[in-house]
């Protein structure tokens, strides 16, 4: 009897261990694509870099990283639609100026930035570059200064739309030089540039990445940059500073997440883009579309769209635009 007790113990205890629940472990991140949201046309500034670190994201972490291209409203579409999604990791922002200047410049957005999204990676620094169209007069910034103030109403500029660093660069120049143009916005520089080279519009302050290219290709001429100082890249052209004291509009682009993505998402990510962004053939890409490689933690990175808002809040002040 007391052996037929010890098996039926014995048989109940292996029963258990079959039948326990054990937590299983979770996996890995990440186990399926990502989609990564950016807020602008297909071909420019934006989606050229996104494209470039998809890439190397995707071959450092072993799974897809899709850019989707959801255009408009000066990027807010695509930050909505990545503050509405779950925060998982598997929806992603991509980030830029256009993010910190809408906190001030749009009266009725749906979300607030800050508040609604937590700060993932930095990419790299950027500067804006004034283009013209080869068919306009002006040679140097100050050609293009008396030009514009001898033509006053007559003279168009392009954007990549309301809100954006390339937007903004030429109302802190309107607002500085007291030139009089008139704003054209499109759903990315991309779509502007066919308008440029026509002289349908005259210029654009855009993101350096696809002016550069386009200035490569000779399709337009470059009269000067953005940055308080000469760009590495493009030591030949001015800083519009050395014409205009004082002018200043320096971008970056990284990437941000919904708020409540989990932390060690967040990490996992950021880490990944700091060893993309010590590979010299990344770095080397980067480099030659004008970009300036800038890995920081979220924490840094989170400050830097903070400082950038509130900088980007001052020139909108000063410039007396605001989109409703």
């Amino acid at each position: 009897m007391l052996r037929i007790l010890r098996r039926g113990v014995f048989g109940l205890a292996v029963l258990s261990g079959l039948f326990s629940v054990t937590p299983p472990a979770s996996a890995a991140y990440p186990d399926r694509p990502v989609h990564w949201f950016i807020g602008f046309a297909a071909g420019g500034p934006v989606d050229i870099v996104a494209r470039i670190m998809a890439q190397a994201l995707s071959d450092r972490l072993g799974q897809q990283f899709i850019v989707e291209n959801k255009a408009g409203s000066g990027g807010n579409i695509a930050a909505a639609a990545a503050i509405n999604s779950p925060p998982d990791g598997y929806t992603l922002l991509f980030v830029a100026p256009n993010n910190a200047i809408s906190t001030s410049l749009y009266k009725k957005l749906p979300f607030d930035f800050i508040r609604d999204t937590v700060p993932v990676a930095s990419i790299m620094q950027l500067t804006n570059m004034l283009v013209v169209s080869n068919a306009f007069p002006a040679k140097t910034v100050q050609e293009f200064i008396d030009y514009c103030k001898a033509n006053p109403g007559k003279i168009s500029y392009a954007s990549s739309g309301n809100g954006t660093s390339v937007h903004m660069s030429a109302e802190l120049f309107k607002a500085m030089t007291k030139c009089d143009m008139i704003h054209v916005p499109y759903r990315g520089s991309a779509i502007a540039f066919p308008d440029i080279i026509s002289n349908k519009v005259q210029l654009i302050f855009d993101n350096l990445p696809s002016a550069l290219e386009q200035v490569k290709g000779g399709n337009v001429r470059a009269l000067g940059v953005t940055s308080p100082q000469r760009w590495p890249s493009v030591p030949d052209v001015p800083a519009i500073a050395e014409t205009v004291p004082g002018f200043e509009s320096v971008g970056f682009y990284g990437i941000s997440a919904p708020k409540g993505t989990p932390s060690e998402v967040v990490e996992t990510l950021n880490k990944a883009v700091g060893e993309v962004l010590k590979d010299p053939k990344v770095v080397a890409r980067l480099t030659e579309v004008g970009g300036l490689p800038k890995p920081m933690t979220p924490a840094e990175f989170g400050k830097l769209v903070a400082d950038e808002t509130e900088k980007w809040r001052k020139v909108v002040e000063f410039a007396g635009v605001s989109v409703e």
